[in-house]
């Protein structure tokens, strides 16, 4: 009998399960979520808080230049994005690989399997966090709230427009919108969805130029459904490292293989700083990313490339 431990090489397992988890995301395939060297190295560096520093914008007027009165130095200032280390993992027992185990190559068999679980969880994560940044008081800025108005739907062209139009003349950095499936219906009622393939001849649906995302764990509430409008990085991925990130196991007594997979990685919202201010664990949990007070905007409203927009559907 084929076992977990016969066919998992973790020297193999681990890069291939993090190279198919991004294959397999759509925050990632869509240019949401940016994975990058740094960004892996940021993750790896230690810490529960990782610091990414950047530049503020120069402000001031300028001088007229003179042959008798000097220019005024003003100074450059710096300021800090702080990003959560998030410490996750998942074990599973060989009955729940039982059909993976059967294939002609196991081990990419389960890889996927467990590729695909994280792509989804990180998708999760990020939208959690979402729910936290956007109940911060210094994120205004960045919604538009429509539902008052009860013209249904109000998810039309030119409400979209005016959400876009949230980051002022960066709205053009916007790229990509993730959905509910019934707001989604909606939208491919009125004919306004297009369609690009992809080089698979997969479908890949578009509105007003932006790729769309759709997941059924977008925010509805009272009728009321929630549009996030990203641009490209909105997020930044990276993949840290677990001490012992695949592990395998056997309850000899039970007759069970078993599957244990651990997950550091960062998957954060770019100028929004998480402060840490409500975490009992170790590393935050979704419930703390979606907790208003962990989070404190630091880039200016149009350099965060995320809008919320709050709507109805017919």
């Amino acid at each position: 009998m084929t076992r977990i431990a016969d066919v998992i090489v973790p020297q193999v397992f681990n890069p291939y399960v993090i190279e198919r988890t991004a294959q397999l995301s759509a925050f990632v395939q869509a240019g949401i979520a940016e994975r990058d060297p740094a960004f892996d190295a940021l993750a790896r560096s230690g810490g529960k808080l990782l610091n990414m520093p950047f530049w503020k914008d120069l402000t001031g007027d300028d001088e007229v230049l003179s042959d008798t009165t000097p220019l005024t130095p003003d100074k450059i200032t710096a300021a800090q994005d702080v990003a959560a280390l998030l410490a996750r993992g998942r074990a599973w027992k060989a009955n729940d690989l039982a059909k993976a185990l059967s294939g002609d190559d196991p081990m990419g068999a389960i890889g996927d399997l467990v590729a695909a679980y994280w792509a989804r969880q990180q998708q999760r994560v990020a939208l959690s966090a979402l729910g936290g940044v956007f109940a911060s008081a210094s994120m205004s800025g960045n919604v538009h709230d429509i539902s008052a108005d009860a013209t249904t739907p109000n998810f039309v062209g030119e409400t979209f427009i005016d959400a876009s139009y949230k980051l002022g003349d960066a709205e053009s950095k916007l790229t990509a919108i993730a959905v509910h499936s019934a707001t989604y219906a909606s939208l491919r009622k009125q004919n306004l969805i297009e369609f690009q393939m992809d080089s698979n001849n997969t479908q890949i649906p578009f509105y007003m130029g932006k790729r769309v995302i759709v997941d059924d764990s977008m925010p509805v509430s009272a009728g009321n459904y929630t549009t996030y409008i990203f641009g490209s990085g909105a997020f930044a991925l990276g993949n840290g490292a677990a001490p012992v990130p695949t592990e395998t196991d056997r309850d000899s007594l039970q007759g069970d293989d078993i599957l244990i997979n651990r997950n550091h990685f960062i998957m954060h919202p770019r100028g929004v700083a998480f402060t840490n201010t409500s975490v009992a664990g170790a590393t935050p949990s979704n419930t703390e990313l979606a907790t208003a007070g962990n989070w404190n905007r630091v880039y200016e409203n149009k350099n965060i490339r995320i809008v919320k927009f709050v709507h109805k559907i017919a």
